[in-house]
């Protein structure tokens, strides 16, 4: 089952989020789950898969007034950022790590094997939160589309065999299927925008909004639910 074999070691939490603008309300749902997770401490932000400043300034002021949490910038944008003592000492301070969205090639690129990776990790297995919206959780699956190619890309396998949707349409869910063609591929997760999927430990599962699972490359999309014992379950009456 996707939420028992699919996610890093430990006490912490994953939460994987299909999109939407913040700032309009959209995430609002999704970002009071996962805050609802996240131990003392600031939340971290991670501008990797965008590049912009402009976008660590309007999430620290959306988290900071709506939120009420703090919120500090992880300024890694290049490979060297990624082993600064500085920033990984950033991310050990976080009670969460928030990735934000962009161009999953170019986080792929600076994260991979790195040592701001590593404290990423350490985070979940220590009772941490890591966050991913958009590109940013696409890149966690262990296979994701490129932005600036047309080949597939290794992702960073937190999902293994695992292709991530976001803003998902199961209309238009060829390019996922694509990737499940793959060797050794298993499941497909499709979020849309404004919902979220959150893996904690001891395989507790939570979602806000629709999440769908799909099982087969060439099969259907249903409905994953998470109920109010943790158990979770799929809706084969609800196919999409």
């Amino acid at each position: 089952m996707l939420a028992r074999s699919n996610r890093l070691d430990g006490e912490g939490w994953l939460a994987l989020l299909g999109g939407g603008e913040f700032s309009f309300g959209e995430t609002r749902t999704a970002d009071a789950a996962w805050l609802g997770k996240t131990p003392a401490g600031p939340v971290g932000f991670l501008p990797t898969a965008s590049g912009s400043a402009d976008y660590a300034t309007h999430f620290s002021s959306y988290v900071t007034d709506s939120l009420e949490r703090d919120v500090i910038t992880i300024p890694i944008y290049r490979g060297r950022d990624g082993r600064r003592a500085k920033n990984l000492d950033r991310i050990a301070e976080a009670g969460a790590v928030y990735i934000g969205g962009g161009i999953a090639d170019e986080l792929l690129e600076v994260l991979a094997e790195s040592p701001a990776l590593e404290a990423l990790e350490r985070k979940v297995n220590e009772g941490g939160v890591v966050v991913a919206i958009a590109a940013a959780a696409q890149a966690l699956g262990a296979r994701c589309r490129s932005l600036t190619g047309r080949e597939a890309l290794n992702g960073l396998a937190w999902l293994p065999r695992t292709a991530v949707e976001v803003n998902f349409d199961p209309a238009h869910d060829r390019r996922i299927r694509e990737l499940m063609a793959a060797p050794g591929m298993k499941w497909g997760l499709g979020l849309p925008s404004g919902s979220a999927i959150l893996l904690g430990p001891g395989g507790a599962i939570e979602t806000v909004g629709p999440v769908m699972l799909l099982e087969d490359g060439e099969g259907d999309w249903k409905l994953l639910r998470a109920g109010q014992d943790g158990k979770t379950t799929i809706d084969v009456d609800e196919e999409m």
